[in-house]
């Protein structure tokens, strides 16, 4: 893609066309690149000032803006740039980049709900707080005129106030109700306009009593568990749409031998596209020509690179490591790898979406109880007493004692007391019910790569080679892109080692690097290329001619805190499974010195899904932590799920719960936190039972005043809030 030359402005001052001029080339000049790259390994307010002046650095780049929340950085740079050319500068400042399709998905986001509900819930506040002076004045004892002015300022500010900030109760209460059901917000819409209504009947009448109060306190206890609700749940987005944006969105097709570069959605089966060394597959395809080395972690979880040559089958989203490859493509758009593992995800989104959680279990015995005794309290009074004003009064108090306000701060209440917890230990909780399914939790689920392990290898027997040969290894291991020969080079680096004088090396895609060295020709690669023997250990074999090839042996270093995780949970009673894409060495010897017994290798994703679902039809409640886009569906098909913040973007969407830090030791506390949690929402519930049960006499006995009715409802739910912060 080329830019278009713009024409040299007119170098007469009194030209009148040359503006003109200027807007029309303007106007055709091509519009500039949008790019946006996920950034999964940031998380501080340096790691996006780093990303920012690195960016800054990157020829094109006329501007960058990272979002930490959302882990992505949007970048606005000249037409003839591309990702490509950007996050080397990205890696270059130490932090991973993926490119994200910037037309499947939203580079920004605004909790509009969120200033929606926080709008009205300081609307309510602000009115709460003037109508409750101006109750004072009532309860104090103002009669007569004083009283009736009182009151009529009162309803001044709440029926607007009401009207504004009630208006999520009343939309969701009339949905429930067009469909032919019940919810909690059915009796908190009735129970407000029955005591706007016969507050305005008794002012009108000049009567004594009014709820102006009680209905705007109302609205605004239930509004601050509303949005304490949502801000748990803000952050959770589709993890199928997370996916379709990590595919390559432009690919380079090949045209009777010339190179094009083409949207992924114009590709067909049966051509044939050049991927660049470090690019990532845009379909699924066959190789037909070049040889290299694919890393399939993200997809199969698999530690080592595998050998990519003529006739391999290749799956869209892996990665082209060190040599150029054509591939014939033979499944596009929705047809591809990818987009069939986020067909499993929207699958398993749709089955887990159907746990109900208490708060639900509570409205639907509440609802109807709530309006059950209300009208028996309206029919009982009218038939003892023959008013019609006395019986729904009555019927107006029993409703507002009874409104859910301390159940609807129950959950939430509880909710963000344990996820502050849980935040300062290292641990974000995405989704209201997350610490209900983890209290529930028997059987844990652990990925290994990326999760049990760092998911980088680890030279183990470095002290086995003569320096001469780590010098050899170290010159030839330099130049590579491969992680066996990354991971050699590191080591050897922190052991003081000099690279040797070796010549004439090169990168043989696939296979290893060769040289030569004081005329002999010495080579680091794989076994078979080297002339070397098996190793069932992740190996490189270094080979100086005229000797015995010797292997460089690695193994998967552990992440932070696995072995203290491991052995928590199963001091507590919980089954722990490891399951992996991995080979089954790799994954036996990881089982082996965690001691899991049950372990599962080379499993595909849907393998691990479906695992997971007959573990669930078995009866187990599944906690899965994994972090790549292999476990994606596992992870939406689990009870409850957790992923590392090192996961790729995909894998913390579809989690409930994200890791912030490098250690899995906080994971025991954090089911210690939830089952902790679940036993103050059932308390919380006991709560507003008992105020229920010692109330509801009260309001049906005719003896409930507005200022009983303010105080009672109030003080419940202060008491579940209390309660709520024990958790902290």
């Amino acid at each position: 893609m080329t830019a278009t030359m713009r024409p040299p402005a007119s170098a007469c001052p009194a030209c009148s066309a040359a503006p003109a001029a200027e807007a029309l080339a303007a106007a055709q000049e091509p519009v500039e690149a949008h790019i946006v790259l996920s950034l999964p390994t940031i998380h501080c307010a340096a790691c996006m000032a780093s990303v920012e002046r690195a960016l800054s650095d990157a020829p094109g780049v006329r501007s960058s803006r990272v979002n930490l929340t959302m882990k992505r950085v949007s970048i606005e740079a000249d037409p003839n740039v591309s990702a490509a050319d950007v996050i080397p500068f990205v890696e270059g400042a130490g932090y991973e980049a993926h490119e994200l399709d910037s037309t499947a998905i939203s580079a920004t986001a605004t909790d509009r709900a969120g200033r929606d509900l926080l709008m009205r819930l300081a609307v309510s506040g602000f009115a709460a707080m003037n109508v409750m002076l101006l109750s004072i004045a009532v309860w104090s004892g103002a009669e007569g005129a004083t009283r009736d002015l009182f009151h009529w300022i009162s309803a001044a500010i709440v029926l607007p106030a009401v009207a504004f900030s009630a208006q999520p109760f009343f939309k969701n209460a009339w949905t429930a109700l067009k469909a032919g059901a019940l919810n909690m917000d059915v009796p908190i819409s009735l129970a407000i306009l029955l005591a706007v209504g016969t507050s305005l009947w008794e002012t009108s009448l000049s009567g004594e009593h009014a709820y102006f109060d009680a209905a705007i306190a109302l609205t605004f206890f239930l509004l601050t568990g509303r949005y304490l609700d949502h801000r748990t749940r803000s952050v959770a987005r589709s993890a199928a749409e997370e996916l379709a944006a990590l595919e390559v969105p432009r690919a380079w097709r090949m045209v009777d031998g010339v190179e094009e570069q083409v949207s992924v959605s114009e590709l067909a089966i049966g051509d044939i596209l050049h991927v660049k060394p470090g690019a990532r597959m845009p379909v699924d395809g066959v190789i037909t020509e070049g040889s290299s080395e694919l890393d399939r972690s993200l997809l199969t979880g698999e530690t080592l690179p595998v050998l990519a040559e003529p006739g391999r089958d290749v799956s869209a989203g892996e990665v082209n490591l060190t040599g150029p490859l054509l591939i014939r493509a033979t499944a596009v758009g929705r047809d591809t790898s990818l987009h069939r593992m986020a067909d499993l995800v929207a699958v398993a989104e749709s089955g887990r979406s159907r746990y109900t959680s208490l708060a639900d279990k509570a409205a639907k015995l509440y609802a109807p109880g709530v309006h059950i005794l209300s009208a028996l309290a309206f029919v009982g009074w009218w038939l003892y007493s023959g008013d019609l004003r006395i019986a729904l009064n009555i019927a107006a108090a029993v409703l507002i004692i009874t409104c859910p306000c301390a159940l609807g701060l129950a959950v939430p209440a509880v909710t963000t007391a344990a996820s502050g917890r849980l935040f300062r230990k290292g641990l974000l909780i995405k989704d209201a019910t997350a610490l209900e399914r983890l209290a529930q939790v028997d059987t844990v689920v652990f990925d290994k790569t990326g999760t049990l392990t760092a998911g980088t290898p680890e030279l183990t027997n470095l002290q086995d080679f003569t320096r001469r040969d780590l010098e050899i290894a170290l010159a030839l291991a330099m130049g590579s892109a491969h992680p066996l020969s990354q991971s050699l080079t590191s080591a050897a680096r922190e052991a003081g080692i000099e690279p040797a004088e070796v010549t004439g090396i090169t990168e043989v895609p696939g296979f290893g690097s060769e040289g030569i060295w004081q005329g002999n020709r010495v080579r680091l690669g794989r076994a078979a290329w080297v002339g070397a023997g098996t190793s069932e250990m992740t190996s490189a074999w270094l080979s100086i001619q005229g000797g015995t090839p010797q292997a460089f042996t690695f193994t998967d270093r552990l992440r932070d805190g696995a072995e203290e995780a491991v052995a928590a949970l199963q001091a507590a009673g919980k089954r722990v499974i490891l399951m992996s894409g991995d080979t089954t060495a790799a994954v036996e010897a990881l089982a082996t010195r965690l001691n899991i017994t049950q372990w599962l290798a080379e499993a595909l994703p849907q393998d691990k899904a479906t695992r997971i679902q007959a573990l669930t039809d078995d009866g187990a409640k599944v906690l899965m932590v994994g972090d790549g886009l292999n476990d994606t569906a596992a992870l939406t098909a689990a009870h409850v799920s957790i992923s590392p913040a090192s996961a790729l973007d995909a894998a913390r969407v579809a989690s409930d719960i994200v890791l912030l830090g490098k250690s899995l030791a906080p994971l025991p506390d954090a089911a210690q936190t939830a089952e902790k949690a679940v036993k103050r929402i059932r308390e919380n519930f006991t709560i507003a039972s008992w105020y229920n049960i010692i109330a509801v006499p009260l309001a049906i006995a005719g003896l409930c005043s507005p200022l009983i009715a303010a105080l009672a409802m109030s003080a419940s739910s202060i008491t579940v809030s209390l309660n709520a912060l024990r958790l902290r």
